[in-house]
């Protein structure tokens, strides 16, 4: 359903998250999130240039959020490389349908307007926190409690 550009953009934002608010550089991200650096560059990118993601070149530089992971939702980094599409019209061009789609299409409308809410409605930090017994991309997560302002999962080492 989503592209790789997607799954690679959430890897390395829930990555960047997770390290907030220090920096990481692209060598960094690729590594712990096991996305091709090459690749890994043109996604970033595309979060720059959305204003998703800030870098900065020298010494203690590297690629940062710009918004912190309470603030910075999934749709956000999704719509960043490549947006949800959604069905306003008839996909077959199908001059008596127009804007009333057919059942098949509604419903098909219908799921990616769930997941919009959906992502739109999970921050960062929301993933990041989320209780479950394996941790996002991470083997040892940073302290949540000072870092993000949140609660870690249990069974964290923290």
């Amino acid at each position: 359903m989503f592209s790789q550009t997607v799954e690679y953009a959430l890897r390395a934002i829930v990555h960047l998250a997770d390290q907030a608010p220090n920096p990481c550089t692209t060598e960094q991200i690729a590594k712990a999130t096991k996305v091709p650096q090459a690749y890994l560059s043109k996604v970033l990118q595309s979060l720059r240039q959305s204003n998703v993601v800030h870098s900065q070149r020298g010494i203690g530089g590297g690629i940062s959020l710009v918004k912190t992971p309470a603030d910075l939702n999934l749709l956000e980094v999704v719509n960043a490389v490549d947006p949800i599409c959604r069905i306003t019209t008839c996909p077959l061009g199908l001059k008596g349908h127009g804007a009333n789609l057919c059942p098949l299409h509604r419903k098909l409308d219908d799921a990616m307007r769930e997941t919009e809410t959906a992502f739109s409605e999970t921050t960062l930090a929301d993933v990041l926190s989320a209780s479950t017994s394996s941790y996002p991309l991470c083997n040892e997560p940073v302290d949540r409690v000072t870092t993000l302002g949140i609660t870690p999962p249990p069974n964290s080492s923290k």
